[in-house]
């Protein structure tokens, strides 16, 4: 794989959509493509993190004019092999910082995307970039995990999601730092192989302050697409910041 790609090379994407195969689903596509088709108006959208286009394509076949960043040329290699991927235009780099050409009345980070940024500092420049995109009254979307550590006793630091005769996967935490990995131990054919993807969990509050930082604001904060209420027991959110209509950035 070219080390460009991150953890996100030629390996992981020639079977990223089948073992993403739930996400891919239409009734967990479709309800965001709704929101964010909503949300985009008659405007163009900015997808960080766009990978193989799991909402990218659909949202584009909604009449959306989409512009994707990733890393990851693998990824992109995916989604322009697929119906409509040619059409849709990518920048390759860091979503934190790569710089894209017009404003945007839309940008998204989906499917808890916004913590394969490391560091909180990471994080903070992501939504200045973010802001410098957004038209005046535009919106940015992050759909994001709430961090679980109520799994977690005393003295163990990690939470494991899926077992099976061949397959180990589980999180592993550290609550000093907000660090966290997700860590996939596979058997096959008598041979073992690992892998393991860093992340930086986040909480709602965490990312409103950075949204102030950046001159946004919370508009919308729903446990997910279908815009059911916010709980103290979801697990995950799907929050909307707005940039000012008078700030012109």
């Amino acid at each position: 794989m070219d080390d460009t790609d991150g953890y996100f090379g030629e390996s992981v994407a020639a079977r990223y959509d089948e073992s993403s195969a739930g996400m891919f689903a239409s009734g967990v596509v479709d309800p965001a493509v709704d929101v964010l088709a909503e949300l985009a108006g008659g405007g163009r959208a900015l997808e960080l993190g766009i990978g193989t286009g799991r909402v990218a394509l659909p949202l584009a076949r909604r009449g959306v004019a989409v512009h994707g960043i990733d890393m990851s040329r693998a990824m992109v290699a995916r989604l322009r092999a697929k119906p409509g991927g040619d059409g849709i235009g990518v920048t390759i780099g860091d979503f934190a910082t790569t710089k894209v050409d017009g404003t945007f009345s839309v940008a998204y980070l989906v499917f808890n995307t916004i913590m394969n940024l490391t560091t909180q500092a990471e994080q903070v420049v992501c939504f200045r970039n973010v802001a410098d995109h957004l038209e005046p009254g535009g919106t940015f979307v992050i759909e994001v995990m709430v961090p679980d550590l109520r799994r977690l006793p005393p003295g163990q630091n990690a939470v494991p999601f899926h077992t099976s005769p061949t397959r180990w996967s589980f999180d592993l935490y550290d609550v000093a730092t907000q660090a966290m990995s997700s860590n996939y131990v596979e058997v096959e054919n008598g041979r073992g192989s690992y892998w393991s993807v860093p992340f930086r969990y986040v909480w709602p509050a965490e990312l409103d302050l950075m949204a102030q930082l950046a001159g946004l604001r919370l508009r919308d904060r729903w446990d997910d697409w279908t815009r059911k209420p916010f709980t103290s027991e979801s697990g995950q959110h799907v929050s909307v910041w707005e940039k000012a209509a008078g700030d012109d950035g």
